[in-house]
């Protein structure tokens, strides 16, 4: 299968993505870099797409194990390196589940399922991080 994307220059730094989703997202500089601010920086928009990757496989094996989760998020750190052209070296992924009646052992293997066998956006990160992923339980 093959993704499609064209992203288009809008002047100064702006560019416009289209998305198979039919969401189309913007991308720009800020303003130390002439940019606006008005659009994502691309950097961190790869984190938010591993975020978002491995955040749908849980929420899919949360439904699929009939757990009882009131809310999670994923929070990130990455690390930079700073010589061009930088990239992220190290990345931490931290799992916050919260609810009454945790099934902390289910959750643990969900998040376990999507890092290490489902999440593509996780496989293409560990061929240049270092990737740490923590799952904290929240009552």
């Amino acid at each position: 299968m093959t993704n499609h994307i064209t992203t288009t220059w809008l002047g100064n730094m702006k560019f416009e993505s289209t998305n198979p989703s039919g969401h189309n997202l913007f991308i720009d500089a800020g303003p130390e870099n002439d940019g606006n601010g008005e659009g994502y920086r691309p950097k961190a928009l790869m984190l938010s797409g591993l975020a978002g990757c491995s955040g749908l496989d849980v929420a899919a094996l949360i439904k699929k194990m009939k757990l009882e989760v009131a809310n999670f998020k994923i929070e990130i750190n990455a690390n930079l390196t700073e010589e061009h052209p930088k990239y992220y070296d190290k990345v931490e992924m931290n799992f916050h589940f919260f609810g009454d009646n945790l099934d902390e052992k289910k959750l643990q293997r969900a998040v376990d399922l999507s890092v290490e066998k489902y999440c593509g956006v996780m496989e293409m990160f560990r061929q240049f991080a270092d990737v740490q992923v923590n799952t904290f339980f929240n009552n």
